[in-house]
C-alpha cells in the first residue's frame, strides 16, 4: 500500500530537515492551497472526507465552516494543534512530530489560510522534549524558506506559528481545557456552547485540530480527493496509523488504510499473541473505549464499523489483554488514571470515578461484595454522556461497562473467592 503519512520517517528516526521534505513534495501542498480561496480550501478538505484522528471523528472540512469569515467576522483568529498525547496507549501524534514534524508544520499553515488565522499553537504534551525540539527547528527553517511569517510565498497572507509545552494534565487534551490552559488558566472544560469555532482562544474563532489530522491536508491538496478516498478500504478516506500494546509479539505502530481490520493489525502487523498466551480482548482505540473480543476480531477499523461493534476508534491504537492478565485489575489501574486526571469541575466525574476505583480496589485485593458490583454499573451509567461538563467521565467509564460485559465471570469470581485468581496462579 502507499505510505502517506510515514513515507519520510526514516528507521532510526533521524530529522527530517526541510530540504530533505521538499525533495519528496513538501510544501507543494501549501503552494496550491495559496493559489486558492480559502473557502475553495475548506471546500477541498470537506469533500475529501477527512474524520478528526483525535478521537471523535468530526469531519474536518465541516468543522472548518463553522468558523466566522468574510470582512465583518471577528479577528484575530486562532488556529490549535492538539498535541497533548495523554491518553494512555496512544502514541501515533509522537511518531509524527519527532519522524516527520515539516508534515504537521505545513499542514498547519494550510489549516490556518483555510480559515484566515493569524496564529498557529501547538500545544504540545510536557514530556514530549524530542517532538518540541524538532517541531522548532523546523518551524525555524520554515520561515527562512518564507513558508512562513510575513508575506508566506508571495501570496500577501502572513501567520506566526508558536510551540506552547503543556503543564500536563490528560484535561488538557479536551479542547476546552485545552484553551484555557494556554490562556494561562486552569484546564477546566468550558460550556457549549458558544463552540471554540466562534468563541474560542481569547474569546476569538479558534480551530483545534488533532496533529494527525493536520499531517494530511498537504496530502489532499497536493494530490487531490479522489486520491485520499482511494487510500482507504472504507467510506471513511485515507490511511490510520494504527497501534498496538500489550503483551503481543511485536508492539508498534503502522499507517495502513482506513478500515483494516482488528484481525489484520493484530496477527499479521502486531505478529499476534506473545508465545504461551491467549487473546481475551482489546480497547480499540486507546484507554478511553469499549472493549472488543474474539467475535469482533473482523470487524474493521474505522469509525462507523467499530461503532457498530460497541466501542469507538478513537486514536485507533489498540491496548491488548491476554488471558494471564487479570481484567479486574487491568480496569482498577485505567480508572486510577483517569480519577486521578479529573479537573473535578462536575460531580459525577471527580466522585463518580473516585467510588469506581475504591470499588475496584476493594474487588482486586479480595474486599469486595456483590453490591460493589452494582455499584460499579450505577457509576457506568451516572457518568454516562449528558450527565457530565465534559466527556472525560464518559470515556473514562466505557473500558468499565464493557468489562462488566464482557468478564463478568472474573468479577464475581473475585467477589466469591475473596482474592485475586491471577495474583495467586503458580
Amino acid at each position: 500500500m502507499e505510505k502517506v503519512l510515514t513515507k519520510n520517517i526514516r528507521p532510526d528516526l533521524s530529522y527530517v530537515d526541510v530540504q530533505a521534505y521538499e525533495s519528496s513534495g513538501g510544501y507543494e501542498g501549501l503552494r496550491k492551497a495559496l493559489a486558492m480561496a480559502p473557502g475553495a480550501v475548506t471546500e477541498e478538505v470537506k469533500k475529501s472526507n477527512l474524520r478528526g484522528r483525535g478521537g471523535a471523528g468530526f469531519p474536518t472540512g465541516m468543522k472548518w465552516t463553522f468558523v466566522p469569515m468574510g470582512p465583518d467576522a471577528p479577528s484575530p483568529k486562532y488556529l490549535v494543534a492538539n498535541a497533548d498525547e495523554m491518553e494512555p496507549g496512544t502514541f501515533k501524534d509522537r511518531l509524527l512530530m519527532e519522524g516527520d514534524p515539516h508534515q504537521l508544520v505545513e499542514g498547519l499553515i494550510v489549516a490556518a489560510y483555510a480559515i484566515q488565522a493569524s496564529t498557529a499553537y501547538i500545544f504540545i504534551r510536557g514530556e514530549y522534549f524530542l517532538s518540541e525540539e524538532r517541531l522548532r527547528r523546523a518551524i525555524a527553517e520554515a520561515e527562512e524558506k518564507h513558508y512562513l511569517g510575513k508575506n508566506i510565498l508571495g501570496s500577501g497572507y502572513n501567520l506566526e506559528m508558536v510551540v506552547h509545552m503543556s503543564g500536563g494534565r490528560y484535561m488538557c487534551g479536551e479542547e476546552t481545557g485545552l484553551l484555557n490552559a494556554l490562556e494561562g488558566k486552569r484546564a477546566n472544560p468550558r460550556t457549549k456552547p458558544p463552540f471554540p469555532q466562534v468563541s474560542g482562544l481569547f474569546g476569538k474563532p479558534t480551530i483545534v485540530q488533532n496533529v494527525e489530522t493536520l499531517s494530511n491536508l498537504p496530502h489532499i491538496l497536493r494530490n487531490g480527493i479522489e486520491w485520499f478516498k482511494s487510500l482507504s478500504l472504507s467510506v471513511d478516506a485515507g490511511t490510520k496509523i494504527y497501534g498496538v500494546s500489550g503483551k503481543v509479539k511485536r508492539p508498534g505502530l503502522w499507517e495502513l488504510p482506513m478500515g483494516t481490520t482488528v484481525r489484520e493489525i493484530l496477527e499479521e502487523h502486531a505478529g499476534g499473541m506473545q508465545d504461551g498466551l491467549k487473546f481475551r480482548g482489546l480497547l480499540p482505540g486507546g484507554a478511553s473505549t469499549d472493549f472488543l473480543v474474539e467475535e469482533h476480531l473482523d470487524v474493521k477499523m474505522d469509525f462507523t464499523e467499530v461503532q457498530k461493534a460497541g466501542s469507538r476508534l478513537g486514536t485507533g491504537t489498540m491496548i491488548v489483554l491476554d488471558d494471564r492478565t487479570c481484567p479486574v485489575g487491568m480496569v482498577r489501574n485505567l480508572e486510577h488514571f483517569f480519577a486521578q486526571e479529573s479537573c473535578g469541575w462536575c460531580t459525577p466525574c471527580w466522585s463518580g470515578l473516585s467510588w469506581a476505583e475504591k470499588a475496584l480496589e476493594a474487588i482486586e485485593e479480595g474486599k469486595g461484595n456483590a453490591v460493589d458490583l452494582d455499584h460499579l454499573e450505577y457509576i457506568c451509567k451516572l457518568c454516562a454522556p449528558g450527565n457530565t461538563f465534559c466527556a472525560l467521565a464518559p470515556g473514562a467509564v466505557e473500558p468499565l461497562q464493557s468489562a462488566l460485559k464482557y468478564f463478568r465471570a472474573d468479577f464475581e469470581r473475585h467477589v466469591a473467592d475473596k482474592r485475586c485468581p491471577w495474583n495467586h496462579q503458580a
